[in-house]
């Protein structure tokens, strides 16, 4: 089953459990004057998440389909989106938009750089340019400067089909879930670089209110400090 849950003042929370993996995979779809999607799903879920946008918005309406980095379910229905939705324009760095976009879609993307701001109507997301975190190049995340929800793609992410929200220790989640992997066939899912302890830090200074993680519960609360948390477990399990 999808379900769509409001995470924020409209901005809602698509998520889709599958047992096999034990992991729940999520979208964000900002409800505005040009509404933005971000993170796509795989292009085998693009018709159930497809299903739950239109309880929100008509799917067509999309005016920004947006992703942290280049990977199936970040971006795999990227063309679907852009294909249904005749206005919708894919956001990306400017890395994402050279290495993969721009090539790989059907129509060009807008790359953004580091710090750079696109308003959807009331809202105002900036870009954060995060080369290797959580993964690729390409990658970048978005924060929502008024509701102060960052849509963080995999940081802070955990296994189980957990509930739309938290206040609990998500930090916690997220060792386990790491930890977990080591050892096996994803034990180098995430890298961690001379600039990742950095990056991370400007992150968590944007003090944000909401933590919207792809995989599992969104965290609310003190973003600041989760990510300060998530930091020294990522140094001691990947560094």
């Amino acid at each position: 089953m999808t379900r769509v849950d409001e995470i924020a003042p409209d901005i809602f929370r698509i998520s889709t459990y599958f047992a096999d993996f034990n992991l729940q995979f999520n979208q964000f779809l900002v409800r505005d004057d040009e509404p933005l999607l971000f993170e796509t799903g795989m292009k085998q879920i693009f018709p159930l998440v497809r299903e739950a946008v239109s309880r929100v918005i008509p799917p067509e309406s999309l005016r920004y389909v947006s992703f942290s980095h280049f990977e199936p379910d970040e971006c795999g229905s990227l063309n679907d989106w852009l294909t249904l939705a005749p206005r919708a324009e894919a956001v990306c760095s400017v890395v994402g938009a050279m290495v993969f976009v721009n090539d790989g879609a059907v129509r060009p993307a807008r790359g953004l750089n580091h710090d750079e701001t696109i308003q959807t109507g009331k809202f105002r997301f900036r870009f954060k340019s995060t080369p290797h975190l959580p993964h690729g190049w390409d990658a970048g995340v978005l924060f929502e400067e008024t509701t102060r929800t960052l849509l963080c793609s995999d940081l802070l992410g955990h296994g189980g089909d957990t509930s739309p929200v938290t206040d609990d220790d998500v930090v916690g989640r997220f060792r386990e879930s790491t930890n977990g992997f080591q050892g096996g066939p994803l034990a180098n899912y995430m890298p961690y670089t001379s600039r990742t302890e950095a990056q991370i830090k400007e992150l968590a200074s944007l003090k944000p209110r909401a933590c919207a993680t792809m995989h599992g519960s969104t965290f609310l609360g003190n973003g600041e400090q989760a990510l300060l948390d998530m930091a020294v477990v990522m140094k001691e399990l990947l560094g």
